[in-house]
């Protein structure tokens, strides 16, 4: 039996949609926590699915016979999928070092995604820009980082 690449992608995509954390429903997942940390992660997980959903849905082209236009159109949704996944943890993020992951993620990304606009003759859009440099969370302001303490040596 032959498949299409188009019946491969789609197969591809829902399999890896439905494989999605957020998906799999277990007794955490269901019964999130009541306090702010429950509400943010419910939060999270809406914006990861929206962000999950939108990407799938807009890699879904219809082939036009130039092997690079047909790749940049199914790769710029990806791109910009993970953008959308990135702010989201950016929203709700503890970690630093999962915050300048995602800052690192959105700003590479989109760079991408205007080397692929620019290669196929798309104008770059507003949301290609860089983010801005990032800043510390209010509550982390004033603890030592790394680099401080090494000055105050």
């Amino acid at each position: 039996m032959a498949f299409s690449s188009r019946t491969i992608v789609l197969s591809t995509m829902l399999l890896t949609a439905a494989a999605s954390p957020s998906w799999a429903q277990n007794s955490t997942s269901a019964n999130p926590g009541t306090g702010s940390a429950g509400r943010s992660e419910q939060q999270f997980m809406v914006d990861n699915d929206l962000a999950m959903s939108d990407m799938t849905r807009a890699m879904l082209v219809k082939p036009t016979g130039d092997v690079d236009h047909d790749f940049a159109a199914m790769m710029i949704p990806h791109h910009q999928g993970a953008i959308d996944m990135a702010r989201a943890e950016l929203k709700y993020v503890h970690n630093e070092d999962l915050r300048r992951l995602a800052q690192n993620i959105i700003a590479q990304q989109q760079h991408e995604i205007s080397i692929m606009r620019r290669a196929t003759g798309e104008a770059s859009q507003a949301s290609d820009k860089p983010l801005p440099p990032s800043r510390p969370k209010p509550d982390a302001a004033n603890r030592p980082t790394a680099m401080n303490a090494m000055h105050m040596k």
